[in-house]
């Protein structure tokens, strides 16, 4: 187990949920609200059994297991970048229930309270599914800002599906980094995003931080600033599970690929709506009026540059993620130079 001692306990502010100018201050000074059991246990355990079973159709699962107890196939491992993590990410992906759980209320009204206006959110829901002893693939420090951009204003929402002790790997923050005030120097890391900030690079930042066994239900909101990370999945044999969504003040400006499905799904809209029983969220944010930006590519291309130059000089983090490049994206600007490099060094 990953020792909470290298955590301090986040701040539960169940205390001032009915209170939005309370909420709307501990969120402008500490960067984050934490809430116990914000969302039904009972809908996030169907919500769980849904998604579960989707992942164990695609062998992620031990086959007759239980899907509620998550009991991952340690030999099926991949994430975000593999092409393998495609197909099961994909069918949970196309769940009506895992977009409509984004839209339930105890989690727009707490975020309109928050906010102080009426709030859209995000098009792209994403989920979380990590597997168990893929520690070098842990989602790295890093502020959200450089991938979903936007708005600072935009605030994240995470919540795991089902309970998620510290050696699952839930997600950490440091109180207080929003203030900075700007994006930070991202550098090429291995994990979810694919890049990662130095916190202790930054006399600003007080690199404490701050964590807590979450259990079904709790909820960590925190803008677009503040710097966190996921922990590492540590445990023989369970699959980590969670809801990372995002959303935003109506009017906020919205960047063109939040508008888009999960990258990681492979899917288009078309793909998934078929199977849905109702129409009222499809395409629901054309409704909105929130002013469409292009994405800024600068801060995905830095960090391909360095994995450039780092696997250039054998560094084996940036060496895979060179040939995962050329195994996924072949054709691309991005795999054209990996597949240069490789050959280059005789790695091709």
């Amino acid at each position: 187990m990953s020792g909470m001692k290298d955590h301090e306990e986040l701040r539960v502010s169940n205390d001032a949920m009915d209170d939005a100018v309370e909420l709307q201050r501990r969120i402008a000074e500490e960067g984050y609200l934490f809430f116990r059991r914000l969302q039904d246990p009972d809908k996030l355990q169907s919500l769980r059994r849904e998604m579960m079973s989707a992942v164990q159709e695609a062998g992620w699962l031990v086959a007759g297991t239980d899907p509620s107890d998550g009991i991952a196939d340690v030999g099926k491992q991949c994430t975000e970048g593999d092409r393998s993590y495609s197909d099961g990410y994909g069918r949970a992906y196309r769940l009506e229930s895992f977009h409509r759980s984004a839209h339930w209320p105890e989690i727009m009204n707490m975020v309109e309270k928050i906010v102080g206006k009426p709030i859209m959110p995000h098009p792209q829901k994403v989920a979380r599914i990590w597997f168990p002893q893929y520690t070098d693939h842990t989602t790295p420090t890093h502020q959200d800002f450089v991938h979903f951009q936007g708005s600072f204003d935009t605030l994240t929402c995470w919540a795991p599906v089902g309970d998620c002790p510290v050696e699952l790997g839930g997600l950490a923050v440091i109180p207080g980094s929003h203030k900075v005030d700007r994006v930070l120097d991202h550098h090429f890391s291995l994990g979810a995003g694919g890049l990662v900030v130095d916190e202790t690079a930054h006399e600003e930042i007080d690199p404490v931080w701050h964590s807590t066994d979450y259990e079904m239900g709790d909820t960590l909101i925190f803008p677009a600033l503040t710097v966190h990370k996921a922990l590492p999945n540590y445990t023989q044999d369970q699959l980590r599970l969670s809801l990372d969504n995002r959303y935003q003040a109506v009017g906020d400006s919205i960047a063109e690929h939040m508008l888009e499905p999960h990258g990681p799904s492979g899917l288009s809209w078309d793909q998934i709506y078929p199977d849905w029983s109702a129409d009222d969220l499809k395409h629901y944010w054309k409704s909105y009026d929130n002013p469409v930006v292009p994405r800024d590519m600068s801060f995905s291309d830095r960090g391909f540059a360095e994995a450039l130059e780092l696997a250039r000089g054998g560094n084996e983090h940036a060496v895979f993620r060179m040939q995962r490049t050329v195994a996924n994206d072949p054709d691309s600007a991005y795999g054209q130079q990996a597949r240069a490099m490789l050959a280059e060094v005789g790695l091709a």
